[in-house]
């Protein structure tokens, strides 16, 4: 074992105390500002990932420390690399891209312009705009014409998870698209929440949801097939099926549904994931905000502290739709709120397909939907709890995934039984999956339909450990590692430090990498190191997986990621602004190999925007994301941030694909 010289440029952590800022409009929006809020776990008192990094290693002793990225120690068979700093190797599968370099492109600067800008040598074009049509005979809709019913035909607002789907006998394919939140005052020319009217608030929750669309691809070009007959919008009022142990639980029972087993749509769906047997699950984060009143509960009923606990509007919300629809006000139907937070399943093949509620994987605020396959050939599910000081949770199921065609109902179902698990990690490196099972250890008086109702709670009740808003987790499937991302804590203090959280008020975020034990996702145990620390990379408290901070592009607030073909990480950002004073942008960096950690700019947004979604066609030669939120922080028509991409206000939320030009692997 060697080790890395120690990091010259390394500074002492600095805290900065932002929490007094103005509230942006698109936290009001997306999240209800919940980063200028104190966290719902934020006076834990217990370890969170800061703690275990300042009791493991000293400052001096993190840096120097780290393990050299091309000497991993291997434990059975298990690459372990450094404590705190991973290493580039992997299991044999990853050697063949391990071995040269895998990126071709040339990293751009990042820019402060209202365009979409791309590496030289590729082309961006808009697929989707807010209000364009899915079928025939389907006006466009605009800020003008705006309906419920309309928007229920047309591509929904704020879009953010892309996950493709191969169509047999098609060169294109088929898009699932999530609709993550509504902002009024972008979409209609009088708006405010006190004020807004029931078909102002119905035409909302019509935004809200999922748009599948058809891909047609013509040699190197792309566009939307309305005429096709997969095309599909799923809203805040579709009808849902609740499946699993909650399923008809009085937990979930409301008035309009005393049978506790439908849903009346989705909401807040972030990103997600695909299932190998050809669904998507898309993620309901922020639902807390919808639901307002908590307050009025009484003590006595144990579901307001459960809702104070995940953020439930204690008075009157932003959008106030419990004025007019009583399923969102908390003490009219204090249930109601139950019934949302989960995985949604979806059959983008199927358009007459009942979207599912898996309650067996947990009800948080889930951010991502991660899906393999262990050695048992049970199904595992990886998913984080987007709020700060919140959990890391993977479901594993009872049953065992078939890979016949004929078997997808089957597969499908294995979502409703297993078990769910949330991850503690440790000072050395290591880290357990406890399971939240109902009548053991420290859950002995909870029942199941507790657990899953209240899933924070049972993480509170096994010590999980408390991380930087973990949004995205993915397998990388070259080497079979899990990589998570936080995004950023501006809440936490020099006092909250830990090993995966090494940095008071991590405004800028930073990835863990994770290996499961023996490789194999099923396993309770894994390893974990830091793969990156962001920001920028003058700054001494950066990491960038070992490489040359003087090669590499400074980032801020890493969100969603996808890899390629070859095992590349690529990294979408939401709120870079704030750290580093860029828009956000897409970025892609070997995991392996002798650019491991090379971070390079390969897209860039527009004024205001976040981009989201990143995805690739199944031949890698086309990369889709969402631009969400263009213009968010301008001030109206007469002072507009973006007017991206039509050159008017209001800016619209936008599917777009990037393509090289000549055809193609993106990124080569």
């Amino acid at each position: 074992m060697t080790t890395t010289p120690e990091r010259p440029d390394a500074q002492p952590l600095q805290f900065v105390e932002d929490r007094n800022a103005l509230i942006p409009n698109k936290c009001i929006w997306k999240c209800a500002g919940a980063c200028y809020h104190e966290a719902p776990n934020e006076r834990s008192g217990r370890d969170s990932m800061a703690d275990i990094i300042n009791r493991r290693f000293s400052r001096r002793q993190m840096i120097k420390g780290a393990v050299a990225a091309t000497v991993p120690l291997v434990i059975a068979g298990t690459p372990v690399g450094s404590a705190l700093f991973g290493s580039s190797a992997g299991p044999k599968r990853a050697e063949a891209f391990v071995a040269g370099r895998s990126l071709g492109f040339f990293g751009i600067p990042l820019h402060t312009a209202d365009s979409v800008q791309v590496a030289s040598g590729y082309t961006s074009n808009v697929l989707l705009r807010w209000g364009d049509p899915l079928f025939p005979n389907t006006p466009r809709m605009t800020i003008d014409n705006a309906t419920a019913e309309l928007q229920a035909k047309t591509f929904g607002y704020n879009c953010d998870l892309n996950v493709f789907f191969a169509l047999e006998g098609s060169t294109g394919g088929l898009m699932a698209i999530n609709h993550e939140y509504t902002e009024g005052a972008r979409m209609f020319r009088t708006y405010t929440g006190a004020t807004a009217t029931k078909a102002q608030v119905d035409l909302e929750l019509a935004a809200h949801g999922m748009t599948i669309v058809e891909l047609a691809r013509t040699g190197n070009a792309w566009s939307a097939n309305i005429n096709s007959r997969y095309n599909r919008r799923i809203t805040g009022t579709t009808p849902m099926e609740l499946t699993g142990p909650l399923r008809g639980d009085a937990l979930v029972k409301t008035s309009a549904d005393p049978l506790g087993t439908t849903v009346l749509g989705t909401l807040n769906n972030c990103a997600g994931g695909r299932t190998p047997w050809g669904t998507v699950l898309t993620a309901e984060e922020n639902f807390n905000q919808y639901f307002g009143n908590n307050d009025n509960l009484p003590d006595s009923n144990p579901q307001k502290a459960v809702n104070k606990r995940y953020g439930v509007t204690p008075k009157t919300t932003e959008r106030q739709w419990e004025r007019l629809i009583d399923r969102f006000d908390a003490a009219k139907e204090p249930n109601e709120v139950n019934r949302f937070g989960f995985l949604v399943e979806i059959d983008p093949y199927d358009p007459t397909f009942v979207p599912k509620k898996r309650s067996a994987l947990g009800r948080f605020k889930h951010e991502a939907a991660s899906v393999g396959i262990a050695r048992s050939g049970q199904v595992v599910v990886y998913s984080g709890d987007d709020e700060r000081f919140d959990y890391l949770y993977k479901f594993v199921s009872k049953g065992i995934y078939n890979p016949a065609a004929s078997a997808k109902a089957a597969n499908m179902a294995l979502l409703d039984e297993g078990t769910l698990y949330v991850a503690r990690l440790s000072d050395d490196g290591t880290g357990t999956w406890i399971p939240l099972e109902a009548g053991k250890g420290a859950l002995a008086t909870w029942t199941q339909a507790q657990i899953l109702t209240n899933t924070r709670g049972a993480g509170d009740a096994v010590k999980a450990t408390p991380m930087d808003r973990p949004e995205d987790v993915e397998i990388n499937p070259a080497n079979n590692r899990v990589y998570m991302v936080c995004t950023n804590n501006t809440n936490r203090t020099v006092a909250q430090i830990d090993g995966p959280n090494p940095r008071p008020s991590n405004a800028a975020g930073h990835i863990i990498e994770m290996d499961e034990w023996n490789g194999d996702l099923g396993s309770t145990r894994f390893t974990w190191s830091i793969f990156m620390i962001c920001g920028d990379p003058t700054d001494g408290n950066t990491y960038f997986a070992g490489f040359s901070k003087a090669d590499v592009s400074a980032i801020g607030a890493p969100d969603n990621i996808a890899f390629d073909a070859l095992g590349n990480m690529w990294i979408a950002t939401d709120g870079q602004f704030n750290p580093i004073k860029k828009n956000d942008s897409i970025f892609a960096v070997p995991v392996a190999g002798p650019d491991r950690g090379k971070l390079q700019a390969f897209m860039n947004c527009p004024s205001g925007a976040e981009v989201c979604g990143p995805e690739f066609s199944t031949d890698y030669q086309a990369l889709f994301a969402n631009i969400q939120h263009p213009g968010e922080g301008g001030k109206g028509p007469n002072e507009p941030q973006s007017v991206w991409p039509d050159g008017t206000w209001p800016a619209l939320p936008s599917l777009i694909v990037i393509t090289k030009n000549g055809g193609g692997r993106i990124g080569s």
